[in-house]
């Protein structure tokens, strides 16, 4: 049964992995302008895209360059600090994007029973956190699932707070990706080396 399963996995990652590059992307541009879509402003820099690519930040910082140079990522400087630079897409990255070759498995995903989902879902993190912990992994996940994210308040005095970089995020951004995230169970797994 694992056998099969896995077969099943490799072969859905085969309708949209090898795709990209029909599309004028390597496969490794297509993860970065993915992640860089979903990723909050703390992890939009080369560094956070080097950790989620898993990757030394020169060959993040030259995929980062491929995407530049195709207009669909820009780099701003942060506004707090201006000698880190933000890596944003572009109106035309935005724009991209819609033809992503991963679109068609999400749609197949979308046509699931909510049930379904539910359970492929679940089982899959399951999966997947058991081997970032085997390996001593972190990935990026949202903000609602981290350790680090406090929430107070309710209705329109409802706000949250980002205790690792000690900032207000905005309850929009708690929906997108971190590269610094820490799951709520995570820290004590991993300091166990479970």
């Amino acid at each position: 049964m694992a056998i099969e399963i896995l077969k099943l996995l490799v072969r859905s990652a085969d309708s949209w992995i090898f795709e990209g590059s029909l599309s004028g992307l390597s496969d490794r541009e297509w993860m970065a302008l993915r992640y860089l879509a979903r990723a909050n402003k703390f992890s939009r820099t080369p560094s956070a895209l080097a950790n989620f690519l898993g990757t030394t930040r020169s060959a993040a910082s030259q995929i980062a360059a491929a995407l530049q140079s195709k207009g669909l990522v820009a780099r701003k400087p942060f506004a707090e600090d201006k000698r880190s630079i933000a890596l944003c897409l572009t109106e035309e990255g935005e724009k991209f994007l819609k033809r992503d070759p991963m679109n068609a498995l999400r749609d197949r995903l979308v046509a699931l029973d909510v049930t379904d989902q539910f359970r492929l879902r679940d089982t899959l993190r399951s999966v997947l956190d058991g081997l970032d912990v085997g390996k001593r992994r972190h990935h990026a996940d949202i903000c609602t699932e981290c350790m680090f994210l406090i929430e107070r308040g309710e209705g329109k005095d409802r706000h949250f707070r980002c205790q690792l970089f000690r900032k207000s995020i905005a309850q929009k951004d708690t929906t997108q990706l971190c590269a610094y995230f820490e799951g709520r169970s995570e820290r004590g797994q991993l300091q166990a080396g479970v």
